[in-house]
């Protein structure tokens, strides 16, 4: 029941995020982190993120922007791979407080950026990859930083949905690798995380047909939403533990 559970809130989180282009983590993660734990739970959602973003590249293939991608990949991957090593040295106790405190703090910085409407260029794009990568590597979901940068840059609809994706591939694949090297990535959690990975990859699919109709007022709604409701219940399960 508890996988069959995963799967269902996987399709869900999977499809919202391939409108929007991040959320699926934040959406997954708390169930997650209820049913493994939160040191499980990590390698896990890098798993089946490494899924979700393939699945968005595969839906939009035409539309990536691979100069942008590499402007941003080129940085970011190894300062994910660090941002992992230091995740794996933090308490889990500190680890659910870290991403609850992190996920409820973007929502206000995510309006002060867009009250701002800042204009992003590759050298941007190349700074924030090494501050966004190694957030990554810690806070599982940084969508709501790396979803501005992007769209600053000039992007959107599947071109965005594309490049962004194309660019977290290879945040959460060294993660990962790193996870493994560390012995976080076990045969037993990747499979966890290929599950939860298949769930995801299929919303992306259900989600290419809504794209065009999402208007921004609903983006903006939905995306605060999902990271208060996230970010109080990793707390509180911080709290009770």
């Amino acid at each position: 029941m508890g996988l069959l559970f995963v799967l269902v809130v996987g399709l869900i989180a999977g499809t919202i995020s391939g409108i929007v282009g991040t959320g699926s983590s934040i959406m997954l993660m708390p169930i997650l982190v209820y049913q493994f734990g939160p040191k499980e739970a990590v390698p896990i959602m890098a798993v089946a993120s490494v899924m979700a973003n393939l699945s968005r590249i595969l839906a939009w293939w035409r539309e990536v922007d691979w100069r942008a991608c590499a402007a941003y990949s080129v940085t970011g991957i190894p300062a994910a791979a660090l941002g992992a090593r230091t995740l794996l040295a933090l308490p889990s106790h500190a680890v659910d407080v870290a991403i609850g405190v992190f996920l409820i703090a973007m929502v206000p910085v995510r309006h002060w950026l867009a009250r701002h409407q800042l204009k992003a260029n590759l050298w941007h794009l190349a700074i924030g990859g090494a501050v966004i990568g190694y957030l990554t590597g810690i806070v599982v979901s940084t969508g709501p930083l790396s979803v501005p940068l992007f769209l600053f840059y000039g992007l959107s609809k599947g071109a965005f949905l594309a490049t962004e994706a194309a660019s977290s591939l290879g945040l959460y694949v060294s993660k990962s690798v790193t996870f493994e090297r560390l012995g976080a990535l076990t045969s037993g959690v990747a499979l966890k995380g290929l599950i939860a990975g298949t769930s995801l990859m299929a919303g992306a699919f259900i989600a290419k047909r809504f794209v065009l109709h999402l208007k921004p007022d609903a983006f903006r709604l939905i995306m605060d939403g999902i990271m208060l409701v996230a970010g109080l219940s990793l707390l509180w399960s911080a709290v009770a533990s």
